[in-house]
């Protein structure tokens, strides 16, 4: 990045954008379509996973959790042809070389990825046992195929986003506003951030599930702060 971004370089990102939220919803439909084909046998696969079994308390309530099931997959499916638009917006506005834009949607995905994976083969299923335990002989749970695919997709999505934090740190540094001294000087403060979002986002309240999601996210807070240090031009390190 070599000067402060233009007015011209400005008008040509919201041209940019423009083309690509074209593009972005045209590709969601046509792929929620195709999904929503397949989608009985997704559910059929997440209610294995967890061992839940699911009922519906309205005619279209299966259709429309299928559809939902569907646009949360589009969305998991979607996104490293975001990314690399993305990726491309930010090489062509802010002066990234092709090296840091590619390397900026390459770690944005192992990242998007990793967190969905990990709140989907860890969390989750720790998540969803405690809440059910709380069944007993004169307590049973019915769960609703809607509110199902609800819970389970806003914390895979959820986590796959959280998990870009090291990604965002390095952004903003590198579009320089602001440092990685600044991350540093407010690291108290990003731990308290840290343990409101987990306790906000995991599905139960204890400890345990907690550190599953505070843990991992403040180790990618420091990894954040040490690639932020690497890629700052030599003037600000």
């Amino acid at each position: 990045m070599d000067g402060p971004v233009s007015q011209q370089d400005l008008v040509s990102l919201f041209l940019y954008l423009r083309r690509f939220l074209k593009e972005t919803i045209l590709s969601f439909i046509g792929l929620t379509v195709i999904l929503y084909l397949f989608s009985p046998h997704i559910l059929a696969f997440i209610q294995r996973h967890f061992h839940q079994r699911l009922v519906f308390f309205g005619v279209l309530e299966p259709i429309l959790a299928l559809l939902k099931l569907s646009s949360i997959g589009t969305l998991v499916l979607l996104a490293p042809w975001l990314l690399w638009h993305v990726s491309q917006g930010l090489k062509g506005t802010f002066g990234l070389s092709r090296r840091s834009s590619l390397g900026f949607m390459i770690a944005a995905l192992l990242l998007f990825y990793g967190g969905a994976t990990f709140c989907f083969f860890v969390t989750l299923p720790f998540g969803i046992n405690f809440l059910l335990g709380y069944q007993s002989s004169h307590l049973r749970p019915i769960i609703a195929v809607s509110n199902f695919v609800d819970f389970v997709g806003l914390f895979i999505f959820g986590f796959g986003l959280i998990f870009e934090l090291p990604v965002f740190m390095t952004l903003l540094c590198r579009l320089r506003i602001c440092s990685y001294k600044t991350f540093e000087r407010y690291r108290r403060y990003a731990i308290l951030i840290i343990a409101i979002v987990a306790a906000v986002l995991t599905p139960t309240p204890d400890m345990f599930n907690m550190a599953l999601m505070g843990v991992p996210l403040y180790i990618l807070f420091e990894a954040g702060i040490i690639v932020s240090r690497l890629a700052s031009p030599p003037h600000l390190s």
